[in-house]
């Protein structure tokens, strides 16, 4: 009788302990405002291709990367290939292939992204130029953010104009790094 209850008692103990983490883990950047939905559909064929990050919020999984690049392609099976390449400070690159999928036929605008196997994020294009020469990327969380363009070094009034943007989607753009390019 003493086992079913001391394995409750670990289960409530372990849950509260999740349940505390998670309380302490990154505020949500764009604070108590809701996420912002995307503000037009995408046509694929137009966002395939090389993309260069300006600026974004740091990630483990990207730290300290600069000369970042993202090359979207049309795979067979209608999937997208991606493949997401940097440079850390000793001077290696570091490439990651993944896949997505658009979840929202309806825009193409909400994709959900895979590194790992099975397990995918969203992927969600907030806004992006008419000419599709800039696009702003993020995710229902708000802790990601990237600002990307299709020249790697678009110029200070290209970069000022996409951190306004940002900003009056609800993001705090004193969290971005800004991304070194050659």
């Amino acid at each position: 009788m003493k086992k079913p209850v001391l394995t409750i008692a670990a289960l409530l103990a372990a849950g509260t302990l999740l349940a505390g983490c998670a309380a302490l883990g990154p505020k949500h950047p764009v604070g108590n405002a809701a996420v912002p939905q995307p503000a037009k559909s995408v046509e694929l064929n137009r966002y395939l291709g090389r993309w260069y990050e300006l600026a974004r919020y740091e990630q483990g999984f990207q730290k300290d990367c600069d000369s970042v690049t993202a090359d979207y392609s049309l795979r067979d099976d209608g999937k997208i290939e991606v493949l997401n390449a940097c440079v850390k400070p000793d001077g290696k690159r570091t490439d990651a292939k993944g896949k997505a999928k658009i979840v929202d036929t309806a825009t193409n605008a909400k994709l959900k992204v895979s590194f790992f196997g099975p397990f995918y994020g969203d992927y969600w294009v907030l806004d992006h130029a008419e000419d599709y020469s800039w696009s702003i990327v993020g995710e229902p969380s708000g802790r990601y953010l990237w600002l990307l363009s299709r020249e790697a070094n678009p110029g200070k009034e290209r970069l000022d104009a996409l951190m306004a943007r940002a900003r009056s989607l609800g993001y705090d753009t004193s969290m971005l790094r800004i991304t070194k390019q050659p």
